[in-house]
């Protein structure tokens, strides 16, 4: 069984060797999104804007991994700051 990594530009990709995502078998393995825009280098100081991105860079992920997120059967997240 091969994996497959799946990168989005991260600079942690090259240096620490990160993957936005990894396919191994049947399993996709998403990890450490936040909302960082990847098009422009940049994140908003808005929490909403921050949110929408990191579902697009979650998204992306797993459409280039060849799944969706009809298929997604467990989520973590973290939020340092709820209000």
């Amino acid at each position: 069984m091969s994996r497959e990594r799946i990168s989005q530009g991260s600079e942690f990709e090259q240096t620490i060797g990160y993957s936005r995502a990894v396919v191994d078998g049947r399993w996709v393995l998403v990890a450490g999104t936040t909302g960082f825009d990847y098009s422009t280098m940049t994140i908003s100081d808005d929490i909403v804007e921050q949110v929408d991105q990191t579902l697009a860079n979650i998204d992306d992920a797993l459409t280039r991994a060849g799944s969706g997120a009809d298929e997604v059967v467990r989520v973590r997240y973290l939020l340092a700051d709820g209000d």
